[in-house]
């Protein structure tokens, strides 16, 4: 995304006195509250945030995907999706892991498609005992190379205890998804979304998703209200208005490079919009 600012993130990491960090290109520390400070606003980020809820519950949405992780449970956001934290309860605990993308392009090549497409369709999961007591070795093994200051090899050794890391990650991702039995409808509307969610900027008539699915527009418009109380239109509307916020809020991108990234004829489309579906005009909401 261009001019994307991710309103000083890894700044605020640095003053941190707790954050275990390499060459900043990865973070580690534990927290008992999610900063609101940034979080206020629907947020764009250009980094991999991994959440371990050891503790307590966390609320928020991702990509408009309403999540409720309740420990021992873990939560993963990619570059470019879209976070709004909502409340962590007051006993929350937990360990947050963020990654430059500069970090994690030295193994998505290896990790390939599949890992990083079952996270965006399930960016949460409930942990085990056995998947807990695996990510939280992790985390203390990485602390430990990390505080060996005179070990050169220390983030060589840290990507590949990462790649390792999303391996496991991936597996209990297929596995959980693999133990979820859908009903029709509901597979049809999480199959709506998936695409909305890859589409949305250039497609908004929910013909072309009835089309993509082998539905009429009736029929997927009445299953989609049927099962998430709103209807497919509605849906559209809201990602397109989630990225323009997230747009509007963290990056310095004008209303016309926004207008013009979402593919509106013109700036005055996009105000329109954003005021029918807002409630306010673009310039105010910034």
């Amino acid at each position: 995304m261009r001019n994307i600012a991710t309103h000083n993130l890894y700044e605020s990491l640095k003053k941190k006195e707790d954050v275990d960090q390499i060459e900043h290109e990865i973070y580690l520390y534990e927290t008992t509250e999610i900063q609101r400070d940034g979080y206020r606003h629907p947020l764009k980020t250009d980094c991999t945030i991994c959440c371990i809820c050891l503790k307590g519950e966390l609320k928020g949405k991702i990509d408009l995907k309403e999540y409720s992780v309740q420990a021992p449970a873990l939560a993963i956001s990619l570059p470019g999706q879209i976070l709004e934290h909502e409340s962590c309860s007051d006993d929350f605990h937990g360990i947050l892991i963020y990654m430059t993308q500069r970090f994690t392009e030295k193994f998505n090549l290896l990790l390939g498609h599949s890992i990083s497409t079952a996270i965006k369709n399930r960016p949460y999961m409930a942990l085990r005992n056995e998947e807990l007591q695996s990510i939280t070795a992790y985390c203390k093994t990485v602390r430990k190379v990390i505080r060996t200051d005179d070990n050169p090899h220390r983030l060589q050794i840290i990507t590949h205890l990462t790649i390792a890391y999303f391996y496991g990650i991936g597996y209990f991702l297929h596995k959980s998804i693999k133990d979820v039995h859908l009903s029709k409808d509901k597979d049809i509307a999480d199959r709506f979304l998936q695409k909305v969610r890859q589409h949305y900027k250039t497609e908004r008539k929910v013909e072309y998703y009835a089309v993509q699915l082998q539905l009429s527009a009736n029929y997927l418009s009445h299953v989609v209200k049927d099962v998430t109380g709103r209807t497919a239109g509605e849906w559209i509307d809201d990602y397109v208005a989630l990225e323009a916020k997230a747009l509007l809020k963290s990056t310095n991108m004008t209303i016309q490079q926004i207008a013009d990234e979402l593919n509106f004829p013109s700036q005055s489309f996009f105000g329109k919009f954003f005021k029918r579906v807002v409630g306010v005009a673009p310039k105010y909401y910034r």
